[in-house]
């Protein structure tokens, strides 16, 4: 009876602590899971004629200004099966991030440059590049855009899941992808630099859309 009562403690014993285990585990990252397949042919993106362009305001009493630009990809590719988008991941070059709209203002174009490379905003020396994974892909039935894309958004080491409206073209060895412009937080991703009041407001979205133009790999 003593070995049988000992036992059953033990068991009870153990039982609560795989509950609480269980119960406590962290959370390790806010990813979404890969759920696309890598057969099919490969498409390796066109690093010149795809790109970033991005859109960031502050509003200075009741105006709203902004800064508009672009950020290159370093590399990228897509799987395509059977003439459907199947997977892709982009990696920008943090580092090529501009301001279009100060093209013709060198001095104010190398200031604003600077900061946003700074640590109060995506500090490229440690973090050079940022990626686009994409984990599922489906077809959108209604709407201006024939796609829909379900991936994994990664700046400053922070891995968000993220999803685009997108209009996807694969046709005689070509792809394209354009992704609806979206609103992203900024500040989830640990970019959080707010000028005093007085000045403005940055605010915490900063606008993205994603271009991309891949051919088959031979």
């Amino acid at each position: 009876m003593k070995t049988f009562t000992n036992s059953l403690l033990i068991a009870i014993f153990s039982s609560v602590i795989l509950t609480s285990c269980g119960k406590d585990k962290p959370v390790t990252s806010e990813t979404n899971e890969v759920s696309t397949s890598k057969e099919g042919m490969v498409y390796e993106i066109d690093t010149l004629s795809s790109r970033i362009e991005w859109k960031g305001y502050k509003i200075v009493k009741s105006d709203q200004t902004g800064h508009f630009g672009t950020i290159n990809f370093e590399s990228g590719d897509l799987t395509i099966y059977n003439g459907v988008l199947e997977s892709g991941k982009f990696v920008a070059d943090m580092n090529s991030l501009t301001s279009v709209d100060l093209k013709d203002d060198a001095a104010q174009l190398a200031k604003l440059e600077g900061h946003l490379k700074s640590g109060d905003f995506f500090e490229t020396e440690k973090y050079p590049t940022a990626s686009y994974e994409i984990t599922k892909v489906s077809k959108n039935a209604t709407g201006d855009y024939n796609t829909l894309l379900d991936g994994n958004l990664t700046i400053k080491g922070i891995t968000k899941p993220i999803q685009f409206n997108a209009n996807v073209s694969i046709k005689d060895g070509a792809a394209s992808i354009a992704t609806e412009p979206k609103d992203i937080s900024r500040e989830g991703f640990n970019v959080k630099f707010q000028m005093p009041v007085a000045n403005g407001v940055v605010k915490d979205d900063v606008n993205l859309q994603i271009l991309i133009k891949a051919t088959e790999k031979k």
